[in-house]
């Protein structure tokens, strides 16, 4: 413990005079943590400037090479000084609060943004960004841009809807398999599923493990999974392996299982998921196909 301290303190006085440094030449080294956030940063022409990222940033697949500061809710104050940045940018869901504030005292300029899914907090976080990078106005057009999607999307489900009922949903986040999590409100599944066009069948709030019984009682139409380990047939094979009483469910019957990124659910909004509001929108309607041309953003 007393070397770890110590070990803390040299790094700080370090990256003291570094940072310094950096702010008199004007330039920027960013640590992220939050995939979401991460892809935002890109977005907003701030790549060059990232130094390190937690593992929930999978995407864009140029971060690839990029050290890891470990998983969002347990960084290391260590691995993050040792990459000397001076800003640290991350949501609410980052911590833990005692490494937060060990960088703080290093000097570094920690930037807390937020997870929630809801499209004011996305506006105020991308403006926050944008002014940190100087993309103030490319901010303000990516924002515009995610709305109209959003809009033009509504617009395909509205018209769905004229001819299918709204099917009930539940979205189920595994560990390989295991007995899987389901998305309650104030979540990013739940926020996927309803402007998807579905309704959530889960009521509580957050992430909760609910029996195989609660949930094959809630006889889903449409079950949407990530699976953290897997992707693929496997995930899916896996799942229904490991909770066989999901094998029972409508949605399985009827093989309507749908599978998501899970990269998707952390950090808050990202900027994929117009597009994967718009997959999930095919699957709860897969009768109106004739309709797809209307949800290209394209036209």
């Amino acid at each position: 413990m007393r070397f770890t301290a110590k070990l803390v303190a040299v790094l700080a006085a370090f990256l003291l005079s570094h940072t310094a440094m950096a702010d008199s030449l004007g330039t920027q080294r960013w640590a992220s943590a939050g995939g979401a956030l991460t892809e935002w940063i890109v977005a907003l022409g701030g790549e060059s400037r990232l130094v390190g990222i937690d593992t929930t940033s999978q995407h864009p697949v140029s971060l690839k090479s990029l050290p890891r500061i470990g998983y969002q809710r347990q960084l290391s104050a260590e691995g993050i000084l040792s990459l000397r940045p001076n800003i640290l940018a991350g949501t609410e869901e980052m911590g833990p609060p005692l490494v937060l504030e060990q960088l703080r005292a290093a000097g570094i300029h920690v930037e807390v943004l937020s997870a929630k899914a809801e499209l004011s907090d996305l506006k105020n976080n991308l403006q926050r960004l944008g002014a940190l990078l100087g993309t103030q106005g490319q901010a303000d057009q990516l924002f515009t841009g995610y709305e109209q999607a959003l809009e033009q999307q509504h617009g395909w489900v509205a018209q769905a809807q004229l001819h299918q009922p709204v099917p009930g949903v539940l979205l189920l986040v595994s560990h390989a398999g295991a007995k899987p999590m389901v998305a309650g409100i104030d979540t990013v599944g739940d926020w996927l599923i309803k402007q998807a066009g579905g309704r959530n069948l889960a009521t509580h709030s957050g992430y909760k493990v609910f029996s195989m019984e609660s949930m094959a009682g809630l006889n889903p139409e449409v079950l949407v999974f990530t699976d953290r380990a897997q992707a693929g047939a496997s995930s899916q094979g896996a799942l229904l392996k490991e909770n066989p009483i999901l094998a029972a469910s409508r949605a399985a019957r009827e093989g309507r299982l749908v599978e998501v990124d899970p990269t998707l659910l952390v950090g808050g909004l990202g900027p994929r998921l117009p597009e994967a509001v718009k997959a999930l929108s095919n699957a709860f309607y897969p009768a109106d196909r004739s309709l797809h041309a209307k949800a290209s953003p394209a036209q």
